[in-house]
């Protein structure tokens, strides 16, 4: 009995320990996904157009809107709908057994890691880009008001949308992400 009530609390141990791990993970991962996303964004964007730089903002405005989609698909998904593929061997299938057992950090890495630093990149390109149009154009300082609304409108109402999507076809989009996960993994 003793033996019994050890065992389980070296289990809980072991599961806030793992807890823990994963956001000390999350906290460095982000940090240098944002310093490199920011630099790599800020560097580009300085040096560019208008155009070109208003096509980037839609791109990092456009993954942080699908990275929302993966994550709320995956924590919606049901298990069962894979394990008839994963026997018969359909590319993806156990991928996507693990990635809605682990939902909760699949959708904290999609949603809050990727989505939340394309929302601060947006921010800072969108930013740029008014100053570029006040300069260039002799626009006023309101411009930037107006693109950080239209940036902050469009991430908005686009996970929005995607939040029904995900939520409506989890299956089939969490299948697609797993099938283009797997060309990387080795077999």
């Amino acid at each position: 009995m003793k033996k019994d009530l050890d065992n389980n609390l070296k289990d809980k141990k072991t599961k806030t320990e793992k807890k823990n791990n994963w956001i000390y993970i999350v906290l460095v991962m982000t940090f240098v996904l944002s310093i490199l996303f920011s630099f790599i964004s800020n560097e580009a964007i300085t040096n560019l157009d208008i155009v070109p730089s208003l096509i980037i903002l839609v791109v990092v405005v456009f993954v942080g809107i699908m990275f929302d989609l993966i994550g709320i698909a995956v924590t919606v998904g049901n298990e069962e709908d894979f394990h008839a593929q994963a026997s018969k061997k359909i590319k993806g299938s156990k991928t996507a057994i693990k990635l809605i057992r682990n939902s909760a950090k699949v959708s904290n890495f999609c949603a809050d890691v990727i989505g939340d630093i394309c929302g601060v990149l947006s921010g800072g390109i969108g930013a740029v880009i008014a100053l570029k149009l006040i300069n260039k154009y002799g626009l006023g300082t309101n411009v930037q008001v107006i693109i950080a609304a239209l940036i902050s409108s469009v991430t908005v109402g686009g996970k929005a949308i995607t939040k029904e999507i995900a939520k409506k076809k989890s299956t089939k989009i969490i299948g697609g992400i797993c099938k283009i996960i797997s060309v990387f993994e080795k077999d």
